[in-house]
């Protein structure tokens, strides 16, 4: 453990409320860090990152265990079930604040049954098409899926996560457009087939994306970003051609199940904040085109809060939602 880590520990015992949990030796045992993504995936990657380095620091096993299916439900649902006292957290995804929109009889609730610790990242999306489809801007794309009504293939990491959403955002502000939805199980997925040209487009991250734009196989049309992005300089954002409002980041983060101590709380986002300040992790996520973070876990419930009112907003208008 470092010194600076030591120090910023012991702060976190008197941050404890007074009149509410006693602060305790955390953790007494080995930590499960559950992910609803498989192995190799970059949520999964980001969690074993972070696991490594948790380990050394708290001088106990933080291990990573994958419990794929029904679009994360089945790991959050698992860890929402598990005691509140640390030794189990659920690493989550962006979909962790839309799936509550998209399915409602969700054996769970993401606010109601978990407390946010830590994002631990973010990152970009980038529309992206296969460089024989006879558009070259956004406009010319958006043109071409008006004059080819339900042909114009969208494909998605999956119903309900944020390279779905952005679509369907897309579609709202253009006019309602009448594109098809393709879900993959995952992202990788749906970039191998619109390299194919099984699929006509996607939003996929701006790493994943580079290369092939670079090589000329895909074309990318618009950032979903508030800025221009340094990988790709020349791509216009969605502001730039017209579509105010049109952001979508993915994240990930680190959530409890409810009733986890204050203290143990404070300790963990002060843990992950100091093992993702250091350069090398930070160039680690930079690889997978994602933004390392650290905040406070008020900002993340308040995070957490914006992004589950917003696409739920998306899910509504989209005709998505549930009757």
């Amino acid at each position: 453990m470092t010194p600076k880590l030591a120090a910023l520990l012991v702060f976190a015992a008197s941050c404890a409320p007074a009149s509410g949990w006693a602060y305790s030796e955390y953790p007494e045992r080995r930590v499960r860090m559950v992910v609803g993504a498989p192995p190799g995936d970059s949520i999964d990657i980001q969690a074993r990152l972070v696991a490594h380095l948790l380990s050394n620091f708290f001088r106990h096993r933080f291990t990573v265990e994958n419990h794929v299916g029904r679009m994360g439900h089945a790991a959050a649902a698992r860890v929402a079930k598990a005691p509140g006292d640390g030794h189990t957290l659920l690493v989550v995804s962006a979909s962790f604040a839309t799936n509550v929109s998209l399915y409602p009889d969700l054996p769970y609730h993401p606010q109601r049954d978990f407390v946010p610790i830590a994002r631990l990242a973010t990152f970009q999306h980038v529309l992206i098409i296969n460089s024989t489809l006879d558009a070259r801007t956004l406009r010319e794309f958006l043109v071409l899926v008006r004059a080819r009504p339900g042909r114009i293939a969208i494909a998605s990491a999956g119903t309900g996560t944020t390279s779905h959403l952005a679509a369907e955002l897309m579609k709202l502000r253009a006019g309602w457009l009448n594109a098809l939805h393709v879900p993959y199980r995952g992202g990788s997925q749906a970039l191998a087939d619109v390299l194919g040209n099984h699929v006509h487009a996607t939003f996929t991250s701006v790493s994943s994306a580079h290369g092939h734009v670079r090589s000329g196989r895909l074309r990318a049309l618009a950032v979903a970003s508030e800025e221009r992005l340094p990988l790709l300089p020349e791509v216009p954002t969605f502001v730039e051609s017209g579509f105010p409002g049109l952001a979508a980041s993915g994240w990930s983060g680190v959530v409890a199940p409810a009733g986890t101590p204050y203290d143990t709380v404070v300790r963990l986002n002060l843990a992950i904040g100091e093992a993702l300040s250091s350069g090398l992790m930070k160039q680690r996520f930079a690889t997978q085109g994602a933004k390392a973070l650290h905040e406070p876990p008020e900002h993340f419930v308040e995070y957490l809060r914006v992004e589950i009112e917003k696409w739920a907003k998306v899910v509504k208008a989209s005709g998505l939602a549930p009757e």
